[in-house]
């Protein structure tokens, strides 16, 4: 197969250049006059009367090869005046037209950064989705701003078939995190978190993305690694100076103003900004090996004094606040010769309390093990930065970005009610947590135009990443509250133990290199090689400390007095914990090569074909039990893959296409999802994950229709299919000895179907006293169908492998984390006060349906995550050329999030309520302020 390919590549290469025909050409600059002549990039060139088009490059360039004769040039883009031009076109000659365009009427309106290209606009981010041959969706700057988007998690739920689950990230098409991808400029970016599959995207402030590429398709040139969405994220590019800054607060009804506690590190100012958690490292003395260390009296009185111990302090939540500042400039310089960069920093922090209940089941399970009401006090910081430099001539573009995230996550969580089925009603568990994240990607991309008619080019790219993750002393402490905030309590078992995990990402490497030769009688037909490729090393500790002693009452608040004293008496002893399988190391390579045909056969079909091989290597190194001085045991997992892709596009006229897509790709497990530590709570429930996980191959089909109405419309229509080998799957099983077990298996096979809907209408086409309004919805129906396997593959802590039989509860069922259907609409308004102050009012929904949370097993039936419905409200002001607000009311609804018991298993739930697990967010009301100088 793959010779053939090479052959058929080969010949039509040959084939096509051997045609010579003496043509003539027509070419020149587009340029922006509402922003002082910047060259106007993605506008759309055509010869009157044909299909023959083409759309200008990021420097506002275009060209046509035509037969001699005479024709009417047409320039257009989308929310702009159309221009026309006679030209006479002799054969062997250019003809050079430049054109000036302007938005006549249409008035811009709250763009998050001036000064970035136009390819943000949501206009100009449609004719791009026209005009794509393979399917794929965008969001940039000005929509995102528009509806009030804060970052690009959000961002994307817009997109039709993405939902947003609390803190798991993105689902696209009802597949989970574990399904995506992620790109950052076209090149392959790690993870900075090993319970997320790639960086969640609500740390990436909208003021540093220009645009979100999202692809749900498969095409060569992009990682097999996914079955949901591939998200390239292309950071902000400088068209022109700009300075601006925003400071913003935000209220939180139930949030906001209550009763709030926090650890003794995190109250202070290097805790507001995100710098706490230096004091919370593992203590110095025990070394980089875990050992059975018994603490000296020093070394105790040493790890809880200070803001190490388990003080918190117990105040009123403040409100939110934000800032972020941007500078970028533009500087052209001779012989066609420009360089520009941007520097953009962030910072946000947030104060969140979330009340509810918390419940699992015992082994049989009839009745609740724990059941908790459950208070959370979480404190959220992020801060960004990103510098940019670009530098471009006739024929080589060359671009620089550095990106850095920070963040915390302080928390308090009390979970009060009974524990363990131990029939006492005030026990009280409190666990006090720091996860915090530091994340560095550099990265240096270049593209060259080896012919000056840019017909043959060459682009490439590398990247140097290095993250790191931490849980800094994560502690918890049990016993009986008695009063306010009096509790009783011993040291011993799992009380007052304390966790150190970390995950450090020491370094991740990522490269493309892509040739590109456009050919044919008039250069529409293309022909891509390339490579590209990652490499990450990854190494992770997990360390515990306990304590031996007796029984005491204390303050919860102020308890480290009563330790202190304890140890100075030698009432209790601490001493380290930890088992041999504290430490394991992950290496994995991914390799990839590509080869990609897009040819043109007439004025109306495209078909881009390519193949994709791509392999790929994981070594996990770790010990069982046993000595800390045993050798490490390797897991090593190969696959070599062969993934090839159809895309086909059928331009029925010039405002709507059928298109046609085929793939298949593949999918591998989030780290904490195979790696083989078993992460422990204070209830005595665990995350476990599962060595032996295997990967998904994923079998993808698309057919979708597309209407361009005008400028400013859209209406598609799709359906979509998926065969899913191996589907990866989270489920619970109950442990007697050790309370609920999160653990992921593979099912047998999956098959997904649906159907997506799109669209964006001028409600003028009612009434013309609604020429100011606009109405958009995405909405997709799913079926899916999950087949179990009769047994499974388990593994236990000293490595042994065995073969039982499979434990879930329903034989076939839907796909875990699959919504039937969801749906996501917007309703915009704009208006003006004045002259020069504009506005945009946009009402924002969404809403998911049922799905399963985690598979039952042992006759339990499934965990269900109930539907939200999210409503906001955004009121964006341009008041004058400096000044701009933004209104935001979120969550409106303030709907409870629940997952809830099934109960249509062999095992029948006798209690009162199904309810597991719920919280309510507040409803969010935030202002922010732009000032532009």
């Amino acid at each position: 197969m793959k010779f053939n390919l090479r052959f058929l590549f080969i010949a039509l290469f040959i084939c096509t250049i051997s045609i010579a025909q003496n043509k003539g050409t027509i070419s020149g600059v587009l340029t922006d006059k509402e922003t002082n002549n910047a060259a106007l990039p993605f506008a759309n060139v055509l010869i009157k009367g044909t299909n023959i088009s083409v759309n200008t490059d990021i420097d506002g360039k275009y060209s046509l090869n035509v037969n001699p004769g005479n024709y009417t040039i047409v320039f257009s883009f989308v929310g702009y005046e159309t221009k026309e031009a006679p030209v006479t076109v002799k054969a062997d000659e250019t003809v050079v037209i430049n054109q000036i365009l302007s938005s006549g009427s249409y008035t811009l309106k709250d763009v998050v950064v001036k000064s970035t290209a136009n390819r943000e606009k949501e206009t100009a981010l449609l004719l791009d989705q026209k005009n794509a041959v393979v399917i794929k969706q965008s969001i940039g700057a000005q929509e995102m701003s528009r509806k009030g988007v804060s970052d690009v998690e959000e961002g994307l739920t817009k997109i039709t078939g993405i939902t947003k689950v609390g803190s798991r990230g993105l689902f696209v098409r009802g597949l989970e995190d574990r399904y995506n991808n992620l790109l950052i400029n076209d090149l392959s970016a790690p993870t900075n978190n090993p319970f997320s599959k790639i960086v969640p995207l609500d740390l990436f402030p909208t003021n540093i993305v220009g645009v979100i590429d999202v692809y749900k398709t498969f095409n060569p040139n992009i990682y097999g690694d996914f079955a949901g969405g591939t998200f390239n994220i292309q950071t902000s590019k400088v068209t022109k100076s700009v300075t601006k800054v925003n400071i913003g607060v935000g209220y939180t009804t139930g949030n906001s103003f209550k009763d709030f506690l926090l650890s003794g590190d995190a109250d202070s100012a290097a805790g507001f900004f995100g710098f706490n958690g230096k004091d919370r490292e593992l203590p110095s003395f025990l070394g980089s090996t875990a050992t059975r260390q018994t603490f000296t009296t020093e070394q105790s009185l040493n790890s809880v004094s200070g803001d190490k111990g388990f003080n918190v302090s117990k105040s009123k939540s403040p409100l939110n606040s934000s800032f972020n500042f941007l500078h970028a400039d533009k500087f052209d310089l001779s012989n066609d010769r420009s360089i520009s960069y941007i520097f953009s920093l962030n910072y946000d922090n947030n104060f969140a309390v979330r009340e509810g209940v918390d419940r699992t089941l015992e082994t049989a399970g009839h009745l609740y093990y724990n059941n908790f009401v459950t208070t959370e006090y979480r404190f959220k910081t992020t801060s960004s930065a990103l510098i940019g430099v670009n530098y471009n001539t006739q024929r080589l573009k060359l671009a620089f970005n550095s990106l850095y995230i920070k963040t915390t996550l302080n928390s308090i969580k009390d979970q009060l009610g009974e524990l363990n089925q131990n029939g006492v009603n005030n026990t009280l568990i409190r666990t006090n947590q720091l996860d915090k994240s530091n994340y560095l990607n550099n990265q240096l991309l270049g593209e060259y135009n080896l012919t000056e008619d840019k017909n043959q080019t060459i682009k490439a790219g590398v990247s140097y990443a290095i993250t790191k993750y931490e849980q800094p002393d994560r502690k918890f402490y049990s016993g009986t509250k008695e009063g306010n905030d009096q509790i009783n309590t011993s040291y011993g078992g799992n009380n007052f133990l304390r966790q150190y995990l970390t995950v450090d990402g020491d370094s991740y490497f990522s490269a493309l290199a892509e040739y590109n030769l456009k050919f044919g009688s008039d250069k529409q037909n293309k022909l891509t090689l390339g490579y590209n490729g990652n490499n990450s090393k990854m190494e992770s500790s997990y360390r515990f400390v306990s304590s031996i002693g007796g029984t005491f009452t204390s303050d919860m608040n102020n308890i480290d007095a009563r330790i202190i004293s304890d140890i100075n008496s030698g009432n209790v002893i601490f001493n380290e914990s930890s088992n041999t399988t504290y430490k394991v190391k992950l290496n994995e390579i991914a390799n990839a090569g590509y080869a990609n045909l897009l040819w043109k056969f007439g004025e109306s079909l495209e078909v881009n074909a390519g193949v994709r091989l791509e392999s790929t290597l994981k070594e996990t190194f770790y010990r069982t039990l046993g000595s800390f001085d045993d050798p490490y045991k390797l897991k090593k997992y190969n696959n070599n893959y062969v993934l090839p892709s159809l895309n086909v596009k059928y331009l029925l006229n010039d405002t709507s296409n059928i298109r046609f897509a085929a793939s298949k790709t593949y999918t591998r497990p989030v780290v904490m999802e195979s790696f083989p530590i078993s992460y422990i709570n204070a209830d005595n429930t665990s995350t476990q994950g599962n060595a032996l996980l295997k990967n998904s191959d994923n079998y993808n089909v698309d057919l979708k229709y597309e209407l361009f109405p005008t400028a400013k419309e859209m209406l598609t229509f799709g359906v979509f299919g998926k065969h899913i080998d191996n589907p990866i799957e989270r489920t619970f099983i109950s442990n007697a000895t050790s309370g609920t077990v999160t653990t992921f298996l593979n099912s047998d096979s999956a098959n997904l179907y649906g159907a997506e809907v799109e669209f964006l209408l001028g409600l003028n086409r009612i009434s013309e006293s609604l020429e100011h309004f606009s109405f958009g919805l995405n909405a997709s129906l799913m079926s899916t169908k999950v087949t179990v396997a009769p047994t499974y593959e388990s593994q236990d802590e000293d490595g042994n492998i065995t073969v039982k039989n499979s434990i879930e509860t329903h034989h076939t069922r839907s796909l875990q984390g699959a919504s039937d259907w969801l749906v996501n609409s917007d309703l915009k308004y704009e208006f003006n006060l004045g002259k020069d102050w504009t506005n945009t009012l946009s009402l924002v929904y969404g809403v998911f349906g049922k799905r399963i949370f985690a598979v039952g097993t042992n006759g339990q039936d499934n965990t269900y995550e109930l539907p939200v419905n999210q409503l906001d409200l955004v009121w964006g002001s341009k008041i004058s050329e400096h000044f701009d607000i933004k209104f935001t009311a979120d969550n409106i609804l303030n709907p409870e999030r629940r997952l809830e018991f099934g109960n249509d298993g062999t095992n029948k739930i006798t209690e009162s309520s199904l309810l597991a697990n719920s919280y309510k967010k507040g409803v969010g009301f935030s202002v922010k302020l732009g000032y532009t100088f």
